[in-house]
């Protein structure tokens, strides 16, 4: 495998949802890769038709990180992706292997590329008070106080995200800034060399297989999966309950309507949307090789060079 300059070389293969990452991975990949999981709603144990997570099958022909990792209760954040990637990233790379990063949360992958924001260092006592705060009002009074101090930083961020809510607020508690203040770098970080990938589909043609998808994990038993993590105590709170795909459920629940139908059309409405800001995100990107996933010559052709 080449290197260039001493850089340990990474191939990032991302697109938007139902694009036909998984499809390729092992055209591509098999016997000479191993990939980290890219998907936040992934990493949950338990969610596996909603979020279409690989089967047991696929992962043996291909390995895979980062999947059914932590339970839907926990935290996952940028930050906790990025230090596992970058742990992953060089064990697969001693291992002979080439590192695939591929999924379709664009944080994970700005925060890789660029690296973290260099955040500052919180009081003890500041932490304590905000974490009692949050236990007393909730995450809706913290998101409330958050909005008075630093309206736009909480804009930026979603009113239910415990631990980006908490954070921001500890931040500018601590040295009255704006958490966006800090920045993350404009450049790549220098250790890795990276050949980015982007898939791409025309847009009536992606909508199609997003509807057909969401049909799909209905047949393969979506409802009966969420009917189970609903019975194990998880609620819409929970930071894996609220990926499209299960958030729809409880939204259903409480306004009282259980018409299958119009549930799917939920799903597969918010799906759309996701795939039109994960679009504008990814094209934000530089240094983007955009591919047709049906184009596997050229896909072929950019993985051969790189490497």
């Amino acid at each position: 495998m080449n290197t260039k300059k001493n850089k340990i070389p990474v191939i990032l293969l991302f697109g938007p949802t139902a694009v036909g990452k998984t499809e390729l991975l092992l055209e591509l990949f098999k016997d000479r890769g191993e990939v980290i999981n890219a998907d936040s709603m992934q990493v949950y144990n338990r969610l596996d038709i909603g979020s279409a997570k690989p089967t047991e099958e696929y992962i043996k022909l291909i390995p895979h990180h980062l999947i059914s990792i932590i339970e839907p209760k926990e935290q996952f954040s940028v930050a906790d992706f990025v230090n596992r990637a970058d742990k992953l990233v060089l064990d697969i790379y001693n291992r002979g292997k080439i590192p695939v990063i591929s999924g379709g949360t664009a944080f994970y992958f700005k925060n890789f590329i660029f690296g973290l924001p260099e955040l500052p260092s919180i009081d003890k006592e500041i932490r304590a008070g905000i974490q009692l705060k949050l236990e007393k009002e909730g995450i809706s009074g913290l998101y409330n106080e958050l909005f008075k101090v630093d309206p736009q930083g909480a804009k930026s961020i979603n009113s239910g995200d415990t631990y980006r809510v908490t954070r921001a607020l500890e931040v500018f508690t601590q040295t009255k800034r704006s958490i966006l203040s800090y920045q993350v770098s404009k450049s790549p970080r220098d250790n890795y060399d990276f050949l980015i990938i982007g898939l791409t589909r025309p847009r009536d043609e992606l909508y199609s297989r997003i509807n057909r998808r969401v049909d799909i994990m209905f047949k393969e038993g979506l409802l009966e999966e969420f009917i189970g993590l609903y019975n194990s105590g998880l609620t819409p709170g929970d930071p894996g309950m609220k990926g499209i795909g299960y958030s729809e459920f409880f939204n259903y629940m409480l306004s009282g309507c259980w018409l299958l139908e119009d549930l799917k059309e939920d799903i597969r409405r918010n799906s759309r949307r996701y795939a039109k800001r994960q679009i504008t995100f990814f094209n934000s990107f530089a240094d983007v090789k955009w591919v047709n996933p049906d184009n596997k010559e050229e896909l072929v052709r950019l993985v051969n060079e790189f490497l």
